[in-house]
């Protein structure tokens, strides 16, 4: 049996230390020490990852591929970025994004765990 989107991205989220999953109405999210790192949204009906990205990340990602990337609504204004998951995404560039935005959330401690290469 094949895994959803979101089964690859709860799995990817989960792997982390100390990550947890927080049941809301449009998608879970994805804490570390109750900060987000990572949202699992539908919100045009196509199943997206939000993360947060470093500053200039969003303007690079979404101009490079605006069909796979996106400014998510309220957290677009904070740097975040979205990314569709509906169309064959590479899974190790998921997994490279989610952690980036892990280790700029998490507390130091569990953030130097995690490396920064792809899987």
């Amino acid at each position: 049996m094949s895994q959803t989107a979101a089964d690859r991205l709860r799995a990817i989220c989960l792997s982390l230390p100390g990550a947890s999953e927080v049941a809301m109405r449009p998608g879970p999210s994805y804490r570390v020490e109750d900060k987000i790192f990572a949202n699992e949204r539908r919100g045009d009906g196509r199943p997206s990852v939000w993360f947060k990205a470093p500053a200039g990340s969003q303007a690079v990602l979404v101009g490079a591929d605006p069909r796979r990337f996106f400014s998510p609504p309220y957290y677009g204004a904070k740097g975040w970025v979205g990314m569709r998951l509906d169309d064959q995404p590479d899974w190790d560039e998921v997994a490279f994004l989610v952690r980036r935005s892990y280790r700029l959330v998490a507390p130091q401690r569990l953030a130097a765990a995690v490396s920064r290469a792809a899987p």
